[in-house]
């Protein structure tokens, strides 16, 4: 029988919970409201979803630094106080009317902070509240929660800006984080080691020399550059492929689009099952070649052009990956030392995102210049490189989990 998860680490399940889902409804509320009440184009959505993005680009070496440093739970309480106090401020530009696209742009960019430093300090502290045993099941409760809040947010956001207005969506958004900050204040954080005073790019140095010269990390942080690009690729093309050449409206695009949401939370559910009746080498390539599948199935369309086939690529996408996340999540806490866990996720966090615009221009000079078929097949070949390069490391031999590094 596997052993309960203890008290903290249920209360950071719950503040998870909370704090993802006041990000995806702000997330989704943002663009609703700066077309609806400013007119925004396609120009001033790109840009705000841009800089929403940029504190990942920006702040995570910095913020895994910290979570290396401080304390984990007051860095995450600080930043989600950051996002509270950023949609407060929205709410009364909304109700008094002074918002613009400036001011959207500004506060997405303080919102995203609370996003980042829960990226960076939650897996930092997880191997500290649990036991290495439970470490996957633990990393799948989390996973679970942004699966939920990912699948429900934009739908939730989407009905209360319709039924109430624009301030409906901000002041929930505000509450959730509010209430994520008071679930922190109850973990029993474990004290640590002081570190002594270094340069903070000698500390990020070691970081990155740990995940370069380890032979399960560096292979992983390829696959997930390569696994990017080819899923931004496929973004940029998805809906004019959708519209032009399946033939969805607006609603059928949102409803195929929605199945990667369930398909993340069918996976998350699933995850402990697989890791507990695969070895775990096995285990974390089901998510690379489930997206191989994924893409082989949208691909499918070009000759079937059917929305329910485009839906199951989408599910597929979901259900897959997200096993990845949990799988290499956990090998990543237990071949690397504790006090280095911010700082190797916040290296592989800025690889995987810096990877997202390249992809997205790629899939747009694809769309561009040549056909649709051509993107998607370009997306068959991205997909065929990441399952390549991990199923050529030394990730796929391991049996279980190594065991844990010291402190």
């Amino acid at each position: 029988m596997s052993q309960a998860l203890s008290a903290s680490f249920r209360r950071l399940a719950w503040s998870n919970l909370l704090a993802q889902s006041a990000e995806q409804l702000s997330l989704a509320a943002v663009p609703i409201v700066a077309v609806l009440l400013l007119k925004a184009g396609p120009g001033e959505i790109g840009l705000l979803a841009s800089i929403q993005s940029l504190p990942f680009l920006l702040l995570s070496m910095p913020l895994g630094l910290l979570a290396d440093r401080t304390s984990r739970t007051r860095l995450m309480a600080l930043a989600e106080s950051l996002r509270a106090l950023a949609l407060l401020l929205l709410l009364a530009l909304i109700v008094t009317g002074h918002v613009s696209i400036t001011a959207l742009a500004v506060i997405g960019f303080m919102a995203a902070v609370g996003t980042v430093a829960f990226s960076v300090a939650a897996p930092s502290l997880v191997p500290a509240l649990v036991q290495v045993e439970g470490l996957a099941r633990a990393n799948g409760r989390l996973e679970l929660a942004r699966s939920a809040a990912f699948a429900a947010g934009p739908a939730l956001a989407g009905a209360l800006i319709a039924w109430t207005g624009a301030s409906a969506a901000f002041v929930l958004s505000g509450m959730l984080s509010v209430a994520a900050v008071l679930c922190l204040r109850g973990i029993a954080e474990p004290a640590r080691v002081a570190m002594p005073a270094r340069h903070p790019l000698l500390e990020l140095q070691d970081g990155a020399k740990w995940v370069w010269q380890s032979d399960l990390l560096r292979p992983m942080v390829f696959c997930s550059v390569a696994w990017n690009i080819s899923w931004f690729m496929l973004q940029a093309a998805y809906v004019p492929y959708a519209i032009n050449d399946l033939g969805l409206d607006a609603s059928g695009v949102g409803v195929t689009l929605a199945c990667y949401g369930v398909g993340m939370i069918v996976g998350s559910l699933l995850a402990p099952r697989v890791v507990a009746a695969l070895p775990f080498g096995r285990a974390i390539l089901v998510g690379p070649y489930f997206s191989v599948l994924a893409a082989l199935t949208m691909a499918l369309t070009l000759f079937w052009p059917h929305a329910w086939v485009a839906a199951l690529s989408y599910f597929l996408y979901g259900a897959g990956p997200i096993l990845w996340v949990i799988t290499s999540t956990t090998l990543r806490q237990t071949v690397t030392p504790r006090a280095m866990i911010g700082r190797v996720t916040s290296i592989i966090i800025v690889a995987s995102t810096g990877a997202r615009p390249l992809g997205a221009a790629l899939g747009g000079l694809l769309g561009v210049y040549f056909p649709a078929s051509v993107s998607l097949w370009c997306v068959v070949l991205g997909f065929g490189l990441q399952a390549v390069i991990i199923s050529a490391s030394k990730v796929r031999t391991l049996k279980r989990l190594p065991e844990p590094l010291p402190d």
